[in-house]
């Protein structure tokens, strides 16, 4: 008897007269704000200038998108170029299928293509901007929700998953929602590297580090729980294997930098600081000249009292 469960929504989009809104879409959208906000607090809390985040998002994020969808694509190509399949909907991103590595690989392609046109350290930028990533996979993970796809095995448990759709293979029952596990788990691993960063001042890339290696263990064991179709390698599935490999290059990175560089970067952004050494410079003359002035006045006044003084004594003779 189901006592309780998570209600899937009756459809993923709602037609606005000919404009389609679709809650996969939203969910993206939102993360990617909450991610460009949060970066740039920190950003501007280490140095930075207001607003350098969103201009570097403006090359990673469409470099991020497609970085995904190829990874979802080249790893899931029976879903497209197959028998009886519709390569086009191979550009349908809005029907869901983005992989997070292959988002963040070519993402950082983008963001370092950004970095260096504004001149400033890509790991320092990926430090500011790792929680929020973070956040916005959690929140992205949603967009699962509205599409019933991505769930995990058949449970019974109060917080099951309840699929309607019998649509590409479905079977309507409760299962676990793996969308919902992951999107905790992403809110976890920001709030670990938010105090972890404050901690231990982390630097030159070993927030975001620690966030790649952080999700990839949660993403390792809710893997397991999934059973959507995907390619198996020695038992395992293909994620699962992707997530071991990511992890132990992001524990190494954590390793060898800590070693060669450690502390934070004490200038992330040489714009930012020029401008405050021309303010610090121009104050340092300002209060130099005024010195200058009030010495002036003091030996002026000085020689006044000495003359007065001469005055009266030449009165009295």
């Amino acid at each position: 008897m189901e006592l309780a469960y998570i209600p899937s929504p009756s459809q993923g989009v709602v037609h606005l007269g000919p404009i389609p809104l679709r809650g996969y879409a939203f969910c993206i959208i939102i993360g990617v704000f909450v991610a460009v906000w949060l970066g740039n607090r920190r950003w501007v809390a280490r140095g930075g200038q207001p607003g350098t985040v969103a201009d570097i998002a403006v090359w990673a994020v469409p470099f991020g998108l497609v970085g995904g969808r190829l990874y979802h694509v080249i790893t899931d190509y029976e879903l497209y170029f197959s028998d009886g399949r519709d390569w086009v909907d191979a550009f349908k991103i809005w029907e869901g299928g983005l992989g997070i590595w292959g988002a963040i690989a070519l993402g950082a392609v983008g963001a370092w293509i950004g970095c260096r046109r504004r001149g400033i350290p890509l790991p320092a930028w990926a430090d500011a901007l790792a929680p929020g990533i973070a956040l916005a996979q959690a929140v992205g993970r949603w967009g699962n929700w509205f599409n019933q796809e991505l769930y995990g095995r058949k449970t019974d448990l109060p917080w099951a998953l309840k699929i309607t759709s019998d649509a590409d293979g479905r079977m309507p029952g409760t299962y676990h929602p793996t969308f919902l596990y992951e999107s905790l788990w992403c809110i976890g691993v920001a709030l670990l590297v938010i105090w972890a960063d404050r901690r231990f001042k982390l630097g030159h890339g070993r927030a975001f580090a620690l966030y790649v290696a952080s999700y990839c263990v949660g993403r390792f064991w809710i893997e397991y729980m999934r059973v959507d179709d995907a390619h198996h390698i020695l038992g395992m599935r293909l994620n699962n294997w992707t997530a071991i490999f990511v992890f132990l290059l992001a524990v190494v990175y954590l390793v060898v930098s800590a070693k060669k560089r450690p502390g934070r970067e004490e200038i992330v952004e040489p714009q930012a600081s020029g401008s405050d050494t021309v303010q610090d410079e121009a104050g340092t003359e300002a209060g130099t000249e005024a010195t200058s002035d009030t010495e002036a006045k003091d030996e002026a006044a000085t020689k006044g009292d000495a003359d007065t003084d001469t005055d009266a004594e030449v009165k009295k003779a």
